[in-house]
């Protein structure tokens, strides 16, 4: 022991010292993450001014360090039910980092306060009162939770005064829960041997005279003397009571459970009260909250996932799909959620198996750099697919599992049109795939379903404004659209911005003149001009054409209509490609279903209907969240139609990925169709709305494919496949090569090197396949890879991702194909002549006329999303190979203002397909023992 006697160990002066070093670890962590912060939650229920005070202490403790601290005061009345939804919230907020719940608790109601404590998240719990930070304490486990604040204030103390602690007899008067209890464990595990006295210890003066450390938790004022204090022992005096003094103008002082003056001439060391243990309990409460934070931004610009993969099944001769699919048991998707750095308020279950992730997301990752983007993309398919959601799902998990790189598949949600229909699924194929495929392929959670209320909303309304305007007067119509509420008339919000764009700048209803107010009524949409069909995803042929109004109470007011699948909905391609929510209402708000008897475009945002749209697609706008056969991430989000609109999954989702994988990790995302549809219009459109554009493309080819670009038999769907596509066939493979050659040139006209996924077969042969992927280098392909490995797993993966990877250290030589300002005509001659190979472009006088009114109307500026077949570059379907010098027939051209793109038509391209004589629902069926779902594939 020090020979000296009577030191104080001051605890303000331990604290000054503790916050300064506290600062500046906090400035260095703000440096290091741009935008973040600690952040601490303090809880008060009710308003006792004894808790007021140590509140205010609190904040202003943590607002010298660079805490941002959060006073959350509730009422009196609050209940002990709507208290621990409160906690819940904070506990799951990202940027609260501690929480604190003032004791105690100034309730009218009944309310646990253990059960409080133990409602705070354990790693936020910053205080250590948590049972699980308690036995952490009780078992030595002194790194991974929080030690509480007093205890270890206490620890800080004697460890200042020099004594060794190891080896010496320590003494605690006091078991309570807050500090003689844990302030025993904590000396214990400091290898001092520990006495825990209390009120029922006998002799407990002699006790506490046997103690080289003397800590003194008891609650009784001045109770330990100077006689129970052993020569040279150091003092800590945790409590603090208040006693009469006439000396003082309050007629009180403050005083500790040890007679201070006895004490210190006999002590070596002894901490003051008030100025000792106080101010070290809310040192070591910011000092928890900054060790949490750190923990936080650790995991924050942490880039490496913890992946827990699950194993493949592999068997030979490979199952069905669907029965691959049954025999991998997914991960709770909470878990990949972790996995991947999602906080629990940044994604909301749909089940067990998907999650939509909140576009919040974006914020908290804002800083952090995004990963390398490719795009799956294929040659001219057949009517079978060539492979391209498997080669993503299978890419995704050899760059997670394999090549332990963080890598997200996004992908287009699939539409119930054809998975009734011929397809029968689209979750991908063999050992790579998306499970559950059955949730996948049906309803998912129902963001289809959205579009589809959203864009049939919105004809609800224009049918019904054309009627109501057929059948009011003036004033009628006005006293209907501006009525008086409570006596009071006011515009909303939406019919301001129409008189906005009316030019009338009067917000008073009861100031329009007649003229105004004629105007604002009239919509006066030309029912000849309305191009906003309804929409269902349903194949059903008979809704091509159908006469609408036919009721007698639309008084004869009926007109030509027509129903669509919802996936070619504008809404749907809006979803696509919309940035954020604010984002998404602009482009809403655009949307045209037409002109007005003047040729004026009508709006969404003129029909009243924006806000109620955007509700309707709050939710479809936050991705889905899935997984792989093999436990990897995938987000499923949006299904635009690939022939009409761009058809690529959506800009959010890949933008949320990119973040997630941060600056090291790859983000796999699918267009659709060939290159001539698909990744054309993911250049030109997608991109251009997203701000980004992909590292590498992955170019999806089959020898079947290839074999039918030579000459082979027609490919159809679910007819068996004719012998020169199950047997080696070189000549007709090498004669279908130029349409892979074509493709490979396509991407690198965008400047983007090209890995060609050659997605082999059991037919194909080792000759065939090696002679796709000598000859894609050889013309311009960055590399090629045989992949088998979506049948068997294996190398094949591997090798496609080492590809990709090298592919995408490549430096950047991004280019568009066009430049925004040319001319319309322009633009559609350019990507006719350079991606499909035409001669020459015609246009219908109908088309030449639109040329003309969308240039008046300054749609011109817009990129161009051409709507042809996909089973050929040219535009008649029949044509395969690479055909040249074609001529390109425009024959309509429509305008989709809201999603921000322009449609020529090339030929009849349906919007409405109709169900085969036997679709696939012949095949399916659900089990009404097991619930288990029969026929998807």
């Amino acid at each position: 022991m020090s020979g000296n006697i009577g030191q104080l160990l001051s605890g303000t002066e331990a604290a000054k010292d503790i916050r300064a070093k506290l600062t500046e670890e906090v400035a260095e962590l703000k440096q290091r993450v741009p935008g973040f912060a600690p952040g601490l939650s303090i809880v008060q229920v009710g308003g006792r001014e004894d808790s007021n005070v140590y509140i205010r202490m609190k904040i202003k403790a943590a607002s010298e360090i660079g805490i941002v601290a959060n006073h959350l005061k509730l009422p009196k009345s609050i209940t002990e039910t709507e208290l621990l939804q409160r906690l819940t919230q904070l506990n799951n907020d990202p940027n609260i980092h501690g929480i604190i719940v003032q004791m105690p608790l100034d309730s009218d109601n009944p309310i646990d306060s253990h059960l409080i404590t133990d409602s705070v998240s354990p790693d936020k719990d910053v205080d250590g009162l948590h049972t699980i930070n308690e036995g952490k304490v009780a078992i030595g486990d002194l790194e991974t939770g929080f030690l509480p604040c007093t205890p270890n204030g206490c620890m800080d103390l004697i460890k200042r005064s020099g004594v060794k602690i190891a080896g010496s007899d320590a003494v605690v008067i006091g078991r309570s829960k807050i500090v003689g209890t844990p302030v025993g464990e904590l000396l214990k595990w400091h290898h001092a041997t520990v006495t825990v006295c209390h009120s029922k210890t006998k002799d407990l003066d002699k006790k506490a005279r046997e103690a080289d450390i003397l800590v003194v938790g008891i609650g009784r004022a001045e109770m330990v003397k100077g006689s129970w204090v052993k020569p040279g022992a150091v003092v800590i005096d945790c409590g603090i009571n208040s006693i009469p003094d006439p000396t003082k103008k309050s007629g009180q002082r403050l005083v500790g459970d040890v007679a201070f003056e006895e004490a210190k001439k006999v002590a070596s060391f002894i901490t003051p009260v008030p100025g000792g243990v106080g101010p070290m309990t809310v040192a070591m409460l910011m000092k928890n909250t900054v060790l949490s934070a750190k923990k936080a931004a650790m995991r924050l610009m942490s880039l490496q996932w913890n992946i827990k993969s699950i194993p493949l099944k592999l068997q030979e001769p490979v199952p069905s799909d669907i029965a691959i699919a049954r025999a991998q048991e997914p991960k709770d998707i909470f878990h990949l959620a972790e996995e991947i750095g999602l906080g629990r308020n940044e994604y909301s279950l749909y089940g067990n198996k998907k999650a939509k992730i909140e576009l919040s997301v974006m914020k908290r990752f804002a800083n952090r750099k995004s990963g390398k983007l490719v795009v799956v993309a294929g040659i001219t398919p057949t009517p079978l697919g060539e492979g391209k959601s498997t080669t993503t799902a299978g890419l995704t998990q050899a760059m997670t599992v394999h090549k332990k790189k963080n890598s997200f598949a996004c992908v287009r949600q699939p539409s119930q049109g054809p998975t009734f229909g011929i397809k029968g699924g689209a979750a991908g194929g063999g050992y790579a795939q998306v499970i559950p495929m059955e949730e996948f392929n049906l309803h998912l959670t129902g963001d289809i379903h959205a579009v589809t209320a959203a864009n049939n909303l919105l004809a609800a309304q224009m049918d019904t404004r054309i009627f109501h305007e057929a059948t009011q007067t003036d004033d009628d119509l006005y006293n209907r659209l501006v009525p008086k509420k409570k006596g009071v008339r006011e515009f909303s919000k939406i019919q301001l911005r129409r008189l906005q764009k009316l030019g009338i700048r009067k917000t008073d209803p009861g100031t329009l003149t007649a003229d105004e107010i004629k105007r604002f009524v009239r919509l006066d949409i030309d029912p000849a001009t309305i191009t906003w069909d309804r929409v269902i995803d349903t194949n059903d042929r008979y809704l091509r054409k159908i006469t609408i109004g036919q009721s007698s109470t639309e008084q004869g007011h009926t007109r030509e209509a027509s129903f669509s699948i919802s996936v070619t909905s504008e809404i749907m391609a809006i979803l696509a490609l919309a940035t954020s929510i604010a984002d998404m209402k602009d482009r809403l708000s655009k949307i045209v279903v037409g002109l007005d008897r003047k040729g004026v475009p009508v709006t969404a945002d003129d029909l009243g209907a924006t806000g109620a749209l955007a509700i309707l697609m709050k939710e479809a706008m936050k991705p889905t969240l899935m997984q792989t056969l093999e436990g990897t991430p995938v987000l499923v989000h949006a299904g635009p139609f690939a022939n009409i609109a761009h058809g690529c999954s959506s800009v959010i989702a890949d933008l949320i990925a990119l973040k997630l994988v941060g600056e090291d990790g790859y983000v796999i995302t699918e267009a659709g169709f060939g290159t001539d549809i698909g990744m054309e219009k993911f250049f030109n459109i997608k991109c251009r709305s997203a701000k980004n554009v992909p590292n590498a493309m992955v170019l999806v080819t089959t020898v079947r494919a290839l074999k039918m670009h030579g000459g082979g038999p027609a490919v159809t769907s679910g007819l068996p496949l004719a012998k020169e596509y199950v047997e080696e066939n070189l000549d007709l493979l090498r004669k279908g090569l130029s349409n892979l050659y074509k493709h490979i040139s396509n991407g690198n006209k965008f400047g983007v090197p090209v890995v060609v996924a050659i997605n082999a077969f059991t037919s194909d042969t080792d000759a065939e396949l090696e002679l796709i992927k000598s000859s894609s280098v050889q013309n311009g392909a960055f590399d090629a890879v045989i992949c088998r490995h979506w049948s068997y797993g294996g190398q094949g993966a591997v090798d496609l991702a080492e590809s990709v990877i090298a592919a995408c250290k490549q430096p950047p030589k991004f280019k568009f194909l066009y430049d925004l300002d040319l001319p319309i005509l322009d633009k559609i001659t350019v990507i006719a002549k350079e991606i499909y190979g035409a001669g020459k472009v015609e246009f219908s006088e109908k088309a030449e006329r639109l040329l003309e009114e969308y240039t008046r109307l300054g749609y011109d500026k817009l990129p161009i999303c051409m709507a042809k077949t996909h089973l050929s570059l040219s535009t008649d379907q029949k044509l395969k190979g690479v055909p040249t010098g074609f001529t390109v027939h425009v024959k309509d051209i429509i305008v989709s203002v809201g999603a921000g793109f322009l449609v020529p038509l090339l030929g009849e391209i349906s919007k409405m397909p109709g169900l085969s004589t036997r679709p696939v629902i012949y095949d399916m069926d659900l089990d009404s023992e097991t619930e288990e779902i029969i026929g998807l594939s």
